[in-house]
Formats: C-alpha cells, sequence, structure tokens
C-alpha cells in the first residue's frame, strides 16, 4: 500500500472505524474543533505530506457534515497530499439533481462543484439518488452498489412466488437487476409528488396478489412513499413485503410510520447511522466493500470485480 492514509469527518466516525478494522489499520491521527459560534476547525496530527490520502464523511444533514468533508480535503490539499479521495458512502442533496422547477437550484451540481474546488482529487459513493450525477464531476468518480450484500441476504431467505418492486419509475433499472438476481417478477409503482415529501400511490403496474414482495428503493426520508406503497400492495393481495434500502435517512416520524405499516422487515445499509432502532429494521454493513475499494484504489486496480454478483 503506497504512503495511505485514512481519516474520518465526525459524522461518520463509526463506519469509519469498521473500514479500518476491515484493513488492520491504525486510525489517523486529526483533531476537530467546533467554535461557540458553530465554525469547524480541523487539523491532521501526523505529516501526509506525498500520501494517497482518503477521507470518509458521509454528507447526510446537518449541512455541516458537508462544510466539515470541505475543510479536510483543503486542509490535506495545503499539507501537499499526492492524491485526496473524498469517500462518501451518503451523498446528500443527490435528490435536487435537475432543475424541475422554476428559480431552483441543481444543488447536486453545486456540491460536486464544491468538492472539486476544495482540491478533491476522486470520489467513491455508493448508490447516488440519481446515477447520471457522476456527470457532475471532471474528476473521477467510483459508484459502488450495496445490491451485493442485499442480494447475499435474500438469496438466503429463499422466498418463495417473489415480485421485486420500486416505488417509481426513477428505480426501475435498479429493480429490474434485483429481479433479474433473484429470478424474480418486476412490479412498477406510478406516483404523483403534490409536494416535497409528500407522495400518493396511484397505480400498481404489475400483477401482485398472493405474491411475496420485496420493495428496492435507493433512499428512505420521511417513510411516506414507501409504507403507501406497502400499504397499496397489501390492499392488492400481497403477502409478506420485505423492504431494500440503501440509506436510511428516517426523518421525522419515519420509523414510527414502519413500526404500525404491514411491512415484515426492512433491510438497510449503515452508509449513515440508525438513530432509532426498530424489530423492522435490519442493518446490513457495506464497510468491506469500501475497504476493498479504498485498498484498489490505492494500488491503481481495477473495481469493476466490486460489482460483481454470484
Amino acid at each position: 500500500m503506497s504512503n495511505l492514509k485514512i481519516f474520518s469527518g465526525r459524522s461518520s466516525s463509526y463506519f469509519y472505524k469498521n473500514v479500518i478494522k476491515h484493513l488492520k489499520f491504525k486510525p489517523g491521527k486529526c483533531v476537530f474543533r467546533t467554535f461557540s459560534d458553530g465554525e469547524i476547525w480541523m487539523r491532521y496530527n501526523e505529516n501526509i505530506r506525498g500520501s494517497d490520502v482518503f477521507i470518509i464523511q458521509s454528507t447526510n444533514a446537518p449541512a455541516e457534515n458537508f462544510m466539515e468533508l470541505l475543510i479536510m480535503i483543503d486542509a490535506a490539499k495545503r499539507a501537499s497530499a499526492k492524491r485526496v479521495n473524498a469517500v462518501i458512502p451518503y451523498f446528500g442533496y443527490a435528490r435536487q439533481d435537475r432543475k424541475d422547477q422554476p428559480r431552483v437550484s441543481i444543488t447536486a451540481k453545486l456540491m460536486a462543484n464544491l468538492l472539486q474546488k476544495a482540491g478533491a482529487d476522486r470520489v467513491i459513493t455508493m448508490d447516488l439518488h440519481a446515477p447520471q450525477i457522476q456527470g457532475f464531476f471532471d474528476i473521477p468518480v467510483d459508484h459502488l452498489y450495496a445490491s451485493g450484500v442485499f442480494l447475499k441476504y435474500f438469496r438466503k431467505l429463499k422466498i418463495k412466488n417473489l415480485a421485486i418492486v420500486t416505488p417509481d419509475v426513477g428505480g426501475i433499472k435498479m429493480a429490474r437487476a434485483y429481479a433479474r438476481k433473484l429470478h424474480a417478477d418486476l412490479i412498477v409503482i406510478d406516483k404523483r409528488r403534490p409536494k416535497q415529501n409528500v407522495a400518493e400511490v396511484m397505480n400498481i403496474i404489475g400483477e401482485v396478489k398472493d405474491k411475496n414482495i420485496l420493495i428496492v428503493d435507493d433512499l428512505i426520508d420521511t417513510g411516506g412513499t414507501f409504507v403507501n406503497a406497502v400499504e397499496a400492495l397489501k390492499a392488492n393481495g400481497a403477502k409478506d413485503i420485505y423492504g431494500a434500502c440503501t440509506h436510511p435517512i428516517l426523518s421525522g416520524s419515519a420509523v414510527e410510520r414502519i413500526n404500525k405499516s404491514s411491512l415484515k422487515k426492512l433491510i438497510v445499509s449503515d452508509s449513515i447511522p440508525l438513530h432509532h432502532k426498530s424489530k423492522k429494521i435490519e442493518v446490513l454493513s457495506v464497510t468491506d466493500l469500501f475497504a476493498k475499494a479504498i485498498i484498489r484504489t490505492n494500488k491503481n486496480q481495477s473495481i469493476t470485480s466490486l460489482f460483481d454478483v454470484s
């Protein structure tokens, strides 16, 4: 491993500990302070000149997590790091990837610009809300998928008469991949969203009656879309209903909604911390996947093999 140094911001310290455990690395030395007015200060407490630096930080809310990542990148660049790699398990603001209304920001593009301006040479992330966000960057972006971890879990369950459901048209490509790997049917839910964080189920495309269901999505925020989909499927004759979601934002009363729903089990990754525990929610770690991606990147090896699911 050539001059490899791995650090973490404060939002992903739990994730970082598991990554370096997989790699049998010692924690990188850095210190953070937050002043009384909210300003963030940080310093690397070891020499990183000429090093291949990897900084792990999910940019989930609050926005200070993204600011902290930018500060870490800038500090590493000014400390003469040879290469600075931003490892972002959850890329926040990815839902704002287009100008779908007048006078709004394409914030995902703004985030990409800020990361590059701060000095990032590469980004490693997972399950972007819109894969085309990779094109917002003029630096390499390695886009990992949690599906490999989730598929192994559901294969062990050996669920019969299974159908894969996407809660919106934008998730068809992901759902189709699950359906192909699990030899399952594909169902699409057509919905209308009257305003932000409010979703109304309109139509189910496909045969649901007497089928076991797996709903796949990249993230769940308030849980409105997800729970509406669960109840609509149940009302149309579905049997056991499972969910697989990479990024468990689960803001507001999302966990309460899920607990009260007809869902049997929701599988999520540890890309962001799960603040509210539930018997219906199980966390699978993707830290091993990121550890392998970091090593392969450092050695200038292909990471394509990490996408293969046997």
